[in-house]
């Protein structure tokens, strides 16, 4: 058996904290739907009848969307330079540094939402995917 390219370490931990998000998410938003005694209805438009809900409890799954956005670009390229053998360590820390970034980011997200701060997580962990996808684009190219 080969031994796994430590450039998927940090896809399977962004995978595992999407799932954590996941959960919170869940865990936050059917007690406040009972709360609110919503009836769940299929013939509203999509999102209105969650719009209802705290704010607070909307963040996690807003943040959830995110973590199926733009992560699946890292998640494409983190593989790519793992098929490729790139296992360097400013590929490994460019990675990490992204994993980690992003997580900060859901937990501003998820508790005070905070635009600016938000956004500037955004923008560090898009020069960290761009860093490697530039990587990957000179092994491939």
């Amino acid at each position: 058996m080969t031994t796994a390219s430590p450039m998927l370490a940090p896809v399977i931990a962004l995978v595992a904290w999407s799932a954590v998000i996941w959960a919170w998410m869940y865990v936050t938003r059917i007690p406040a739907i009972i709360r609110a005694r919503m009836r769940l209805d299929p013939m509203i438009p999509r999102g209105e009848q969650m719009a209802q809900l705290p704010a607070v409890v909307r963040w996690k799954a807003d943040n959830y969307n995110h973590l199926m956005e733009q992560p699946t670009l890292f998640y494409a390229v983190a593989i790519s330079l793992a098929v490729l053998g790139d296992d360097s360590r400013s590929s490994l820390v460019l990675a990490w540094g992204y994993v980690g970034i992003r997580v900060v980011h859901s937990l501003v997200q998820t508790s005070w939402n905070h635009i600016p701060t938000r956004f500037s997580l955004f923008l560090v962990s898009s020069l960290a995917l761009i860093g490697l996808t530039y990587k990957a684009a000179v092994l491939v190219f």
